[in-house]
């Protein structure tokens, strides 16, 4: 509980705690998916997802996950695109990432 207005350590530290928790829930709910590199953020409430490889690894992550929020943005010079997909998972905001080449056509499967 953030009290006077000041955000203490104590409060950034929980946050931490609470998306840690939810990163084991997601792991433990989806064992066999892909395995992707993962950041909890420095003042807690949100986890980062990087997913390399191809395509299909992220779009695995983003229906296993539910993240509906999607954009998609082509590189200048065409050459790739950025992929985020996210979403609020019990109250942690949740981000999955990727970079894959634009000629790539690859689904989840």
């Amino acid at each position: 509980m953030v009290t006077d207005g000041w955000i203490t350590q104590g409060d950034r530290e929980r946050w931490q705690r609470e998306a840690v928790r939810e990163l084991a829930a997601i792991l433990d709910a989806h064992p066999g998916l892909p395995l992707i590199a993962w950041t909890v953020g420095p003042a807690g409430g949100s986890l980062a997802g990087r997913a390399g490889g191809p395509r299909a690894a992220f779009a695995v992550w983003q229906q296993a996950l539910g993240l509906d929020d999607v954009l998609e943005v082509p590189a200048g010079d065409g050459s790739a695109i950025w992929l985020r997909a996210r979403a609020r998972r019990g109250g942690i905001q949740v981000t999955v990432t990727a970079t894959v080449t634009a000629g790539e056509t690859g689904t989840a499967p």
